[in-house]
């Protein structure tokens, strides 16, 4: 198991208006902007997807995102494999991920 304390950092939208963004943001769109091929089949990713979503929603309330290993490996794959390279001027995301890459197996 792996625990990521999840934060959170202030932004303007394209309309201009301030909003938050945090690593499950940061998390969810690398996972679903994936190329529809390159997306994982089978019911083992069936039942991982499940598991990832049920860590974020409870990741939404507690600020602690919560990943058995499987369902971190498959977040870090996606991370190596997918991060935009301009996302690293961005100091929230830097950290963030970071945060993700450092975070110990219990």
């Amino acid at each position: 198991m792996r625990r990521i304390t999840v934060t959170e950092w202030p932004i303007k939208t394209a309309e201009g208006t301030e909003g938050k963004e945090s690593l499950l943001q940061v998390l969810s769109i690398l996972v679903t902007n994936k190329k529809p091929e390159e997306m994982p089949r089978g019911l083992e990713q069936f039942k991982l997807f499940n598991k990832l979503v049920k860590a974020f929603e409870k990741a939404e309330q507690t600020k602690v995102l919560e990943l058995e290993e499987d369902t971190y490996k498959f977040l870090k794959d996606t991370v190596n494999r997918d991060i935009p390279s301009i996302w690293g001027t961005n100091k929230n995301i830097v950290e963030a991920i970071d945060a993700f890459y450092n975070a110990k197996e219990e």
